[in-house]
Formats: C-alpha cells, sequence, structure tokens
C-alpha cells in the first residue's frame, strides 16, 4: 500500500506542562522515575497514558472494548440481568462458555477460612479465562445468543465444579456448546482494537498488530520528588476539642514537570487491520484527538492537573517514523522568565530542523505542521496553525492522500 500512498506514518509531538500531581504510580505508590541524558526526570508509562486514551476514544467512538479475564462473569450477569435467566442457569452458561473455547478456563481458587474478604487472590469468583481477553464489549451480547440456542442443554447439564479435572470439564462443556462459534465472537474486534492491537496466543487467529505506538512520556528536563504529609481531621475531636490528634495521617509522592510525548501511527497497518479506508480515516482522527486531550486520571480529585498541551507537532511520514526525544537527552535548564516550557519549545523546535537536515531532503516529512502558545515560525516544525482543530484535520488530509485512488 505505501508504494501507492505518499504518506505512512502520522507522527505526534506533544509537549505538556503540568503541576505537581502524581500521574503515574510505581507499586510503592511512588512517582515513576527515569535516569537520562544522566539526570532524573519524571515519566508516565505509555500504558498509562494509552488507556487514558483508549477511554476517551471509546467514549468518542460509542464502541467500548473489554479487558479482562472475568468474561464468564460478565456473561452471567448479563443473562441474568438483559435476558431473565435464573442465576443458576446464568452462571452455568457463563462457565461453559469460557471453558468450551479454545481459550480455555481456571477453576476458581477456594476462599480459604483465615482470608480477608478484599483479598483478590484468596475470593471465590466464577471461572476465569487462562489469559486476559480483549474483546467488543458488544461480544458479550453475541456469546449470549449462542448460549440461548442452547438454553435446554445447558439446563439439562450438570455444573462444573473447581475440583474437576480440566480435560474432563472442556470434553462437557464442548457437548453442550460449539466452541467453533464462540472462538469466532472471541476473534471480533472494534476500532480500538484495529488501532491498539490484540495479543492472545492461546486462540489461532485472534492477534491483531497494533496500529499505534507510544512512547513514554518524560520530563524535558531534570525533576525532583516532593514528599506531601497529610492528615484527615476527625470532625467530632475537633468540635469537641477532648483530645488532639487526627483520624488519619498519611504521606503521598509528587511532581512537576514539563513532558514530553510521542506518538505514531502506522496508516498501512491500521487500513489493514480496518479493511475500510473510511474507517481507517474516522479512526485516525479519533485517535488524534484523544492523544492530544486524554489525561490520565491518578489522583485527580486531589491533584486537578487538567492542563492542556503547550505545543502540538505533527509530521506525516513516507518512510519511518521519527521521536524526537533525542531532542532532551541534554536536560532543558529553566528560563527565569518563563519556566521549561519555552525552552523545551525551542530545543524541539531546533531539533526537529537538525535532525530532517541529516536525515536529507529525500527523507523529509510529507507534511510538518504545528499549534502552540509560542509562535517559533517556520523553523523545523513546519507552518504554525491557529487551533488544535486545524492541526488535526491538515494532518489527516495529508496521511489519507491519494489513498481513495489506491
Amino acid at each position: 500500500m505505501s508504494t501507492l500512498a505518499s504518506a505512512r506514518f502520522l507522527d505526534l509531538h506533544i509537549l505538556q506542562s503540568v503541576p505537581y500531581s502524581n500521574l503515574n504510580r510505581d507499586d510503592t505508590n511512588s512517582v515513576k522515575k527515569l535516569r537520562y541524558g544522566g539526570v532524573v526526570r519524571t515519566r508516565v508509562s505509555s500504558q498509562c497514558w494509552k488507556r487514558s486514551i483508549r477511554l476517551q476514544l471509546e467514549a468518542a467512538q460509542g464502541d467500548a472494548a473489554m479487558r479482562t479475564r472475568r468474561l464468564a462473569d460478565e456473561l452471567r450477569r448479563f443473562l441474568r440481568d438483559e435476558r431473565g435467566w435464573s442465576e443458576e442457569l446464568a452462571t452455568r452458561a457463563g462457565i461453559y462458555t469460557v471453558v468450551a473455547s479454545s481459550i480455555g478456563a481456571e477453576a476458581p481458587k477456594k476462599k480459604s477460612k483465615d482470608a480477608d474478604e478484599s483479598d483478590a487472590e484468596q475470593a471465590e469468583v466464577p471461572w476465569g479465562t487462562k489469559a486476559m481477553i480483549y474483546i467488543p464489549a458488544s461480544a458479550v451480547a453475541e456469546l449470549a445468543v449462542i448460549a440461548e440456542k442452547h438454553q435446554d442443554a445447558l439446563a439439562a447439564a450438570a455444573d462444573l465444579k473447581p475440583g474437576v479435572a480440566e480435560k474432563d470439564a472442556v470434553k462437557a462443556a464442548i457437548a453442550v456448546l460449539p466452541r467453533e462459534e464462540i472462538d469466532k465472537v472471541l476473534r471480533s474486534r472494534n476500532g480500538v482494537i484495529n488501532l491498539t492491537g490484540r495479543m492472545l496466543a492461546e486462540l489461532d487467529g485472534a492477534a491483531v498488530d497494533g496500529a499505534v505506538q507510544v512512547a513514554h512520556a518524560m520530563t524535558t528536563h531534570a525533576t525532583g520528588v516532593e514528599i506531601d504529609y497529610f492528615a484527615a481531621v476527625d470532625d467530632i475531636t475537633a468540635a469537641w476539642g477532648d483530645t488532639t490528634g487526627s483520624a488519619h495521617m498519611g504521606r503521598g509522592e509528587y511532581s512537576a514537570g514539563t513532558f514530553y510525548r510521542y506518538l505514531t501511527i502506522d496508516l498501512d497497518e491500521l487500513l489493514g487491520n480496518c479493511g475500510d479506508l473510511a474507517a481507517a480515516r474516522n479512526l485516525a482522527a479519533a485517535f488524534v484527538e484523544a492523544a492530544i486531550t486524554a489525561m490520565p486520571h491518578a489522583k485527580k480529585n486531589s491533584t486537578a492537573p487538567n492542563t492542556f498541551p503547550d505545543m502540538v507537532a505533527v509530521s506525516v511520514r513516507a518512510d519511518r517514523p521519527v521521536s524526537y526525544a533525542s531532542a532532551f537527552e541534554r536536560a532543558v535548564p529553566a528560563d527565569a522568565a518563563s519556566g521549561f516550557a519555552a525552552p523545551s519549545i525551542s530545543a524541539l523546535t531546533a531539533y526537529a530542523a537538525a535532525v530532517d537536515t541529516l536525515m536529507g531532503a529525500s527523507r523529509a516529512p510529507k507534511l510538518r505542521r504545528y499549534a502552540s502558545i509560542l509562535d517559533v515560525g517556520d523553523q523545523g516544525l513546519g507552518e504554525r496553525v491557529a487551533s488544535i482543530d486545524e492541526l488535526a484535520e491538515q494532518a489527516i488530509a495529508a496521511a489519507f492522500a491519494g489513498r481513495d485512488k489506491a
């Protein structure tokens, strides 16, 4: 396809200043960090920001996807609440469905006598799929249709108990429900899966190569971590004044900085996944919008870090994607008059110009545009446009130019 169209990759370069916050924590609730260029920066993982993008994209498209191991439980709930099945029969249908699938299922763990009620590892939950699945949310209703066609057989079947041997459970399940029909539903995909991809080795033909790449966001400069000590006041204690202290005390880690974010769409891959030019174009446009505007939600109620990017630059390329992360290998020093945002914009602009000169005219982008709080002229990022809407419109038009004739 790339030989027929002038563009294959749509790169997004985003600079965004975020105030006191912790957008993405590690397993100890600490700010995620990395060392780059000899200094420590604040980091937000690609998974974190990509999830926020995905959720916003799904809401805008009205076509959600579901990532879960608890398909049996969701199918049970659907059959009970939406189709009026009894709890017992709906539960059996959910279990038989996942056991009959090629993905397979694991029996629930029995809750130990001394386990805490909130212990997820010990809780007795319906049979989970052996691997986490990623399917359109609408697939649950499709699986319910299969169960309804075999409702009499399910009603006559025996419950699968946790202690049953796996091979016996599978044999019993596929005797009631058609594996091929279930697997076909589990292979189905929607727009967001076509964009982000899916890894599911347990089911032949279910894997989808992702059309988007998302880098870990990092600050353009060195950062430190702020420790916030906090206390929750007991209102009755405070009103009575009979003792000192608080109901709860704790501490949290926070940071702040200007982040460089990089994302790219492989247009050939997206079109191959969608099989439809209009659908691919619509998805690419929706992804660009969500990539620019979505924010991670961690600690949003206590920090409200709802900033908008200081700069967004797009490059439409025919040969390969190009990240500008190396613009910040040397940590940007703060400008006494304008902080980190302005010098970060200048560093990005200068690097873009330098790397394009280095790559040569034959590898120059088909389109370069930017929208920014600062006007840096037409130096390395192309022409400045007035708004994000105009930027996205021009980027998508250039990305898909000529493809309708391919």
